[in-house]
């Protein structure tokens, strides 16, 4: 289903991608960290769904159908090396930076610090670009919320 967006997303020379696919892509690698620990579940996807609502301003039912699209997606895409790099390429620093927080947002949703989930978001922080500090402190303010 989502092949020819792979193809697209691994060219070259990309362009920046077009805004529902930059969603679709961003999307995916908020469920890939869900995935990351083995454990994804309802608190996770709907907090998934929440990030996506409150981002690209959407109503709950077209967030729920973005995530579903981005599990499959997700579950198509190559390596969390190559997904990402090819997002970094594709989406402007300034959207890189604000993904680190719902990363942890989404890693955090089931609250428990979980070591794979720690060891997927510095690779992913790294691939974007984004220093281990700024991590650090997209983290804290992610906690700091769920006080």
């Amino acid at each position: 289903m989502f092949a020819d967006f792979l193809t697209r997303l691994f060219q070259p020379n990309l362009d920046p991608l077009p805004d529902p696919d930059a969603r679709l892509a961003l999307a995916a690698l908020l469920i890939r960290v869900g995935r990351s620990d083995g454990q994804y579940d309802v608190a996770e996807a709907s907090r998934i769904e929440r990030i996506l609502t409150k981002r690209y301003d959407l109503p709950p039912d077209q967030a729920a159908a973005l995530r579903s699209d981005a599990e499959q997606l997700e579950s198509e895409a190559p390596d969390t090396v190559r997904f990402t790099r090819a997002i970094k390429d594709a989406v402007p620093y300034e959207h890189r930076a604000s993904v680190i927080e719902a990363l942890w947002d989404v890693a955090l949703a089931d609250g428990v610090r979980d070591h794979e989930e720690d060891s997927l978001l510095r690779l992913v922080a790294n691939l974007l670009g984004i220093n281990d500090r700024d991590s650090a402190l997209a983290r804290q303010r992610v906690e700091n919320r769920q006080d």
